[in-house]
This record gives C-alpha cells, sequence and structure tokens, in this order.
C-alpha cells in the first residue's frame, strides 16, 4: 500500500509491505525511489516475517516539494528522516536495509540511534569517496551518454531535464566530498553496534571493492560477501538469492 506520511512537516511517500514481527525500512540509492529499487524486495520478502517499509526519501520520487538539497549533510539529514520516519510509523526497533547513497545514510542512522536499529545490511556502498571513484562520477555527470535502458526509469520519475539537472547536482557534491578528503561517515563506523551484513559486487563499475574490507574493519559485529560477477545493483539482479540471504541473516541470532 503506498501513501504518504507527515514527517516533521514533509509528506513522506511509503509502502509498506507485510506485518511480520521484523520491522525493515529500505532505504534507495541516488536519485531512487520506491519502484526503481525495491520492486523485488517489496514482493519478494516474506510478508509473515517481515514489515516491509520503502520510501522516496525527502527530495526523491514522490516525496517533493521540496526539492533535494545536494550537499555535505545530506546523508546526516536522510538518517534523521528514516529514523523519523519509522517512529513516526510507530515502529521503535527496526532493521536498515541500504543500497549505494542509501547505504551512507543507512550506516549514519545505525550510529546515531543505536537502540533503535537493530540491524543493518548495506551493499555497493561506501564510507569514503577515492580520486579514482571521483572521476568515475565526472565521466557520468551526462546522462546523454547513458543506455535507455539504464537512465529510462528515472526519466519516467522526473523528466529527463530534471533529471539531469539533479543527477549533475549529485556528482557535483559527491566530486566536491573527495576534493575535501572524501569522508563520507568513516569516522561514525565505530558507533556502529548492530550486526551488520556488508555485500558487495567485485565488478562493481562505481564502487571499488576495497570498501567492503573497510567497511568490515571499521564496523565491530560484521560480516562481508563477495559476488565475484556481481557489479552495482546485487538486489535487483540476484535477487531471490539476495532475499535469501538477507533473511537468513536478520533471523539469526546475535550474542
Amino acid at each position: 500500500m503506498e501513501r504518504k506520511v507527515m514527517v516533521k512537516g514533509q509528506n513522506i511517500n511509503v509502502v509498506k509491505a507485510g506485518d511480520g514481527p521484523h520491522k525493515l525500512i529500505c532505504c534507495p540509492g541516488a536519485l531512487g525511489t520506491i519502484w526503481t529499487d525495491f520492486k523485488p524486495q517489496i514482493e519478494g520478502l516474506d510478508r509473515n516475517i517481515f514489515t516491509v517499509i520503502v520510501w522516496d526519501p525527502p527530495g526523491y520520487g514522490k516525496s517533493r516539494p521540496p526539492e533535494r538539497i545536494f550537499d555535505f549533510t545530506m546523508y546526516e539529514s536522510d538518517a534523521d528522516a528514516t529514523h523519523d520516519l519509522m517512529q513516526a510509523l510507530e515502529y521503535d526497533k527496526y532493521s536498515v536495509l541500504g543500497w549505494s547513497d542509501g547505504g551512507h545514510s543507512g550506516m549514519i542512522t545505525a550510529a546515531k540511534y543505536p537502540d533503535h536499529v537493530e540491524k543493518l545490511v548495506v551493499w555497493a556502498t561506501n564510507a569514503f569517496i577515492t580520486e579514482q571513484e571521483k572521476e568515475v562520477f565526472r565521466k557520468m555527470i551526462d546522462i546523454s551518454a547513458w543506455s535507455e535502458q539504464m537512465k529510462a526509469p528515472f526519466i519516467e520519475v522526473y523528466t529527463e531535464e530534471i533529471f539531469q539537472d539533479m543527477w549533475r547536482k549529485w556528482c557535483n557534491n559527491l566530486i566536491e566530498v573527495e576534493k575535501n578528503g572524501g569522508n563520507i561517515c568513516t569516522h561514525l563506523l565505530p558507533h556502529i553496534k548492530c550486526p551488520t551484513f556488508i555485500l558487495h559486487g567485485d565488478k562493481d563499475p562505481m564502487i571499488l571493492p576495497e570498501h567492503a574490507s573497510h567497511l568490515a574493519s571499521k564496523i565491530k559485529i560484521s560480516k562481508v560477501l563477495r559476488f565475484p560477477e556481481g557489479k552495482h545493483n546485487l538486489h535487483l539482479k540476484y535477487s531471490d538469492e539476495f532475499n535469501g540471504l538477507v533473511t537468513e541473516f536478520l533471523l539469526q541470532e546475535y550474542k
């Protein structure tokens, strides 16, 4: 069921799937939305085990207006909004699934709200940006070079003109982050107390393989699983396997 939820004065677009005891919130990637990013999880995760919440973060998808502000604080703002949304839905304890950009906000949520986040799953994500990745973003700014398959879902959501404008701002923001030292949330990783599952595709063209190991070295209770042939969208490409692995992790008891 898709609906709007008022959170701190802003209407947030939300889908709820299932009524299971384990509450989850799925955080999309850059410019991502409920249906562009998490359709296989909405349809595939067991609704008797999980209550799955998927949202359009502020400024994305149908959680507009207001328009998205692309700056150094946007991931922390998303983390606060993640927690505020779950509290507005009266889910005090919950787990977070974060893809790419959503992994940034997911890690910050877990670090800032350790008494509420029970488990964390992140994939295709990083806590800092390298110079090599900055150059990848620079080359991706112009969406006219993208394949139709890659850009069509976003154009359907935003229109081509708005998508290009937002994407340029997103890329330029991360380029500036790298110029200013590259840190996204490395300083917060030791504050993540919950069990954390890190997945990574070793052929991801955007996020270097070293990041999964870096996250695991900084997050106390964590494990890494690599997809040797995987790219950036593991949960879409290998959705059945991904959903099974995540379900197993979320149901596993940690002492």
